[in-house]
């Protein structure tokens, strides 16, 4: 089964000049390696419509999910809906069942800034899962979605079901060995078994362990063969625990 892979897209000056702390991409890494959803890219752009465009065209050519994070508001800044429609070549177009929806939630209110918010680019959908007011919209593969934290969070866990793939198999090796002195024996491992993902991370803040390994597959035995593998070339005195 092929991999499903992800891009997050961060849109906002706020970010990049720290105005704004970004959250949303923090939590959307580990929703989608919980879900074995694969992340590739993770791109920081500001509210400018040529980067827009391209950041989100690119990903989408190359990703199966894009996640949007923000500019999706009714203020001068907020350019993702323009964007987004400018990747795909799309013009922008008043979606009647968002419409209905601001009218009936505002009534007398439902004046031109808030109705703003059902433009959307010619030949997005709607997803709509239950305790979403509102439906999350989606252009083609990009799921496009607000900068603020708790409606992001909200939104995603809404429609984080959809994204469901074969789960990662993970398996964690410390030890008090210098990296310098395993990477020789980290190598064959590597060379060996490449259809696992071994990281290798060394520690200079507590005296528990000097290294933690890392090994990650789809394949379940795949883990436990590069694993055993890693065990018989370590020193056993060394070892400190194996998750």
């Amino acid at each position: 089964m092929r991999q499903k892979t992800a891009a997050i897209v961060v849109i906002g000056n706020e970010i990049l000049t720290g105005k704004s702390q970004d959250e949303n991409a923090r939590f959307l890494i580990g929703e989608l390696h919980s879900l074995g959803v694969a992340l590739r890219r993770i791109v920081v752009i500001p509210d400018e419509l040529d980067d827009i465009a391209a950041a989100v065209r690119e990903c989408s050519s190359r990703f199966d999910y894009v996640f949007t994070s923000g500019g999706v508001g009714p203020t001068h800044d907020d350019l993702t809906i323009e964007g987004i429609a400018r990747a795909f070549g799309r013009a922008i177009v008043r979606n009647p069942e968002l419409a209905d929806m601001i009218r009936g939630y505002f009534g007398d209110e439902a004046d031109e800034a808030r109705m703003r918010m059902a433009d959307t680019p010619d030949g997005s959908h709607l997803v709509r899962e239950e305790g979403l007011r509102w439906p999350v919209l989606a252009t083609e593969n990009v799921y496009i979605l607000p900068g603020v934290p708790e409606l992001f969070r909200k939104k995603f866990e809404a429609i984080r079901e959809r994204f469901r793939a074969e789960p990662f198999h993970t398996s964690i090796v410390y030890t008090r060995e210098d990296e310098f002195d395993i990477a020789p024996r980290l190598d064959r491992v590597v060379a060996l078994h490449a259809d696992v993902e071994i990281g290798s991370y060394p520690n200079y803040t507590s005296e528990e362990y000097r290294v933690k390994i890392t090994l990650e597959s789809k394949n379940a035995d795949s883990v436990k063969n590069a694993l055993r593998a890693l065990i018989e070339m370590m020193d056993p005195t060394a070892m400190v625990r194996i998750e």
